[in-house]
């Protein structure tokens, strides 16, 4: 039988880090180890090459006529720098007052063990399990993985024989409280590059008579809002779907106040658009944000100089009906317009993703053609977490991105069934990242359950 601990530390002790190719090494052993322990379960597994890291595509197949799931995960994890700020080394895992530490423990590697962990033990309860199970495991996810819609579009036909996704790579409040994730925002990446001079000049014999690239990059960014904060981009709210009554329901049994998430934060106010308050402008709206700022001189004391160039990055986060092509173009038009005619101006287009949305059964807003296999999953996980976690779990959107999901429902027409297994305690993405056990080990009776459930054994 799998250990679920043990197994997770022996998973994060490759440093699979994708977006530096000094971990190959890492990225390699880790995506072997997860393909042993699928061949272990009784997958077909096929290594899918990619011009970066390469796809797991595993099968466990029966009968066509049996329920079908497809469980989507990543083997690759963030760079574990800062070094220096970590407890213990972040690629040797280490159990320490209920939590197991380690990069990639919450994010995404725990997870996977959870479903993995369940499947085994269902497995040896019920060695014909009547379920077709799917597994697809990316090394890229944490680069935005560029080599799925190449995969997504040649396995199409094969994933969308499934019913259903599995996905754990969303959160939840706490250890007690689980969030079923309805949706997850959409991305616009954009960089803005304002030129003057052909160098920097001296700022007392040219100030004065030149556009400070600087002056005229910050004069763009302010315009990009208005005073109540909303974005000041025509047309961008145009789309947006309207925020369901359900969903502000679900949003108070959440447990957190906006008093509690401004101590978390510790930050003096808010500011909100729309109407929204700060726990629906997270969940609900889509934003212009700004992510990186910089031109000119850089280092300790001053240096009178009056930059040749200024730069900013920018990103806005997308929610349900939003055409992230679409909303791209208008803010570059914006930005286009607000820029003076005494500098020159570059946008570089980065990608974009749309925003992802499924409603549960049961909402107002159901749609009546909503496969019953998708319903089914959906109750066999509120029954399963209300059992294991002893709460029903709350139904939310989330203000985060996974691309990907979105992409998979392009492609297959499959909607996910998002279970979050990590919370704001784990430290995603940051030194001490870890994953809380007690979680881990309910989560892993509530799959148990999940898996029968579907299957219809239970």
């Amino acid at each position: 039988m799998l250990d679920p601990i043990e197994t997770l530390k022996d998973y994060i002790r490759f440093p699979s880090v994708s977006t530096d190719r000094a971990y190959v090494d890492g990225m390699q052993g880790a995506r072997a180890y997860a393909v042993n322990l699928l061949q272990g379960l009784g997958f077909a597994v096929e290594v899918v090459p990619t011009e970066l890291h390469p796809i797991i595509f595993a099968q466990r197949l029966g009968a066509p006529t049996w329920p079908h799931v497809l469980i989507y995960g990543h083997y690759d994890v963030q760079p574990a720098d800062p070094f220096e700020r970590w407890t213990h080394p972040p690629f040797e895992p280490q159990v320490r007052d209920g939590r197991l530490y380690g990069r990639g423990a919450a994010d995404n590697k725990g997870p996977t063990i959870v479903h993995m962990a369940a499947l085994a033990r269902v497995l040896a309860q019920y060695p014909q399990l009547p379920l077709n199970v799917t597994y697809v495991i990316e090394g890229e996810e944490e680069i935005g993985s560029p080599s799925m819609a190449q995969f997504l579009e040649h396995y199409a036909e094969r994933l969308a024989q499934a019913d259903c996704m599995l996905v754990s790579d969303t959160g939840s409040p706490n250890a007690e409280q689980l969030v079923v994730t309805t949706a997850l925002r959409g991305l616009v990446d954009l960089e803005i590059t304002v030129r003057g001079a052909k160098t920097d000049l001296h700022s007392g014999i040219h100030g004065g008579a030149v556009y400070n690239p600087l002056q005229a990059l910050m004069e763009i960014c302010a315009g990009l809002h208005k005073p109540d904060g909303s974005v000041n981009v025509p047309g961008f709210y145009e789309d947006v779907l309207p925020l369901f009554a359900w969903e502000r329901e679900q949003l108070k049994r959440y447990p957190e106040t906006i008093d509690s998430y401004q101590a978390i934060l510790e930050v003096p106010g808010f500011y909100p658009a729309n109407g929204l308050t700060p726990l629906e402008a997270v969940r609900f709206g889509p934003t212009l944000e700004f992510n990186g700022i910089g031109g000119g001189y850089q280092g300790e004391g001053s240096k009178t100089v009056i930059p040749r160039e200024a730069f900013a990055k920018l990103t806005c986060r997308l929610v349900a009906d939003q055409d992230p092509a679409r909303i791209q173009d208008q803010v570059v038009a914006a930005i286009e317009a607000l820029c003076p005619a005494a500098v020159s101006l570059e946008v570089r287009r980065g990608p974009v993703a749309g925003a992802y949305l499924v409603v549960p059964p049961g909402r107002s807003n159901t749609p009546p053609d909503q496969a019953p296999a998708l319903a089914q999953a959906f109750q066999s996980a509120d029954r399963a977490i209300q059992h294991c976690f002893g709460k029903a779990p709350i139904y939310l959107r989330e203000g985060g991105s996974i691309p990907v999901i979105a992409d998979f429902h392009k492609h297959t027409g499959l909607d996910a069934v998002m279970i979050g297994l990590f919370t704001p305690m784990d430290h995603l993405h940051a030194p001490d990242e870890s994953f809380d056990l007690t979680l881990m080990n309910h989560a892993i009776s509530a799959f148990e359950r999940i898996f029968c459930d579907i299957a219809g054994v239970s």
